[in-house]
């Protein structure tokens, strides 16, 4: 490819850029590359691994036992190697672990590593943004908009100033490091899968300025909210309204069937007063039947006892 695309202050590509002459004719050696990044790696250990031997650990001033007469085998000092809580013996010391890589060496590993970027497309320039204010919001933005050519994690942004406003608003992302241009390393470059930098800082690290070639870009529209899930006790609610309404008949139904309803109610009350009173009746009219042939019994006992005392 070659070619570097060049972002403004929102994250549109509003340019490409060619790469300067000395870029240009380097040649990507992986060996020097290698080589470095080894180097590199190993500079960066602290090297403050430490051991004691005989001579550091205290005690063992006198011998534990003599040395003929009890069988067992022969000892000089309680700290010897084979003693526990004795010296260590060919142990770790604090040493550099860095080594020397020759200086043209190191300077073409270095652009080898730029050039490579810029061949498979994962490089892009960044003209000089002024924001007011630290945004972490505003730096979300402008990789969305630069999603193009930063689309892949771990992204590295090499500014001059690794303290300002746009460090410390791009420096609060997940897969982002922000660094200073003194400080980038072969290492880093290869770490990153996507490369950022300040025009200013890429031409100085290039050994010159490249030729910019002006496009028209495009802002890319925000994308549109999804409304948020309803939550399971509205949802579950909603479906029991849903079923509700559905077992409930129609009104004009459910007025036609408490009508039809009401009538064989009301038939069969009036039919058990019908009853009721029949029954009324009935029991009145043998009450009176009772009395009268109460009656008729007593008077014809009462004509009875006339007719003897006649007799008598």
């Amino acid at each position: 490819m070659s070619k570097l695309a060049v972002l403004n202050a929102e994250g549109v590509t509003v340019g490409i850029s060619e790469l300067s002459e000395d870029l240009a004719g380097q040649e990507i050696k992986t060996h020097l590359i290698h080589e470095t990044v080894i180097a590199e790696l190993a500079a960066r250990r602290a090297g403050t691994h430490s051991t004691e031997t005989r001579s550091d650990v205290a005690g063992g001033g006198a011998k534990p036992w003599r040395q003929k007469g009890t069988g067992r085998a022969r000892q000089g000092s309680i700290r010897a190697p084979q003693w526990v809580g004795g010296g260590l013996v060919f142990g770790p010391t604090p040493r550099s672990h860095g080594g020397k890589v020759n200086r043209k060496a190191r300077r073409q590993a270095f652009r080898s590593a730029l050039r490579a970027h810029a061949e498979r497309g994962s490089a892009a320039l960044m003209d000089p943004v002024e924001w007011d204010a630290p945004s972490t919001k505003r730096a979300v933005e402008y990789l969305r908009q630069a999603a193009d050519v930063l689309d892949a994690r771990p992204l590295t942004i090499v500014l001059e100033d690794p303290d300002g406003i746009v460090a410390r608003s791009f420096r609060n992302l997940a897969g982002v490091t922000v660094l200073a241009a003194g400080a980038l390393a072969t290492v880093d470059i290869m770490q990153a899968r996507c490369l950022l930098v300040e025009r200013a800082v890429w031409e100085r690290l290039t050994g010159g300025e490249g030729a910019v070639e002006t496009v028209e870009g495009k802002k890319k529209r925000k994308p549109r909210r999804k409304a948020p899930p309803e939550p399971k006790d509205a949802v579950a609610e909603s479906t029991e309204e849903v079923a509700v309404e559905e077992e409930e008949p129609p009104a004009e139904a459910e007025e036609g069937i408490s009508d039809e309803a009401d009538e064989p109610e009301a038939s069969g009350a009036a039919e058990a007063a019908e009853a009721d009173v029949a029954d009324d009746e009935s029991t009145a009219d043998a009450a009176e039947a009772g009395d009268a042939g109460d009656e008729e019994d007593d008077a014809d006992a009462t004509e009875g006892a006339a007719t003897e005392e006649d007799e008598s």
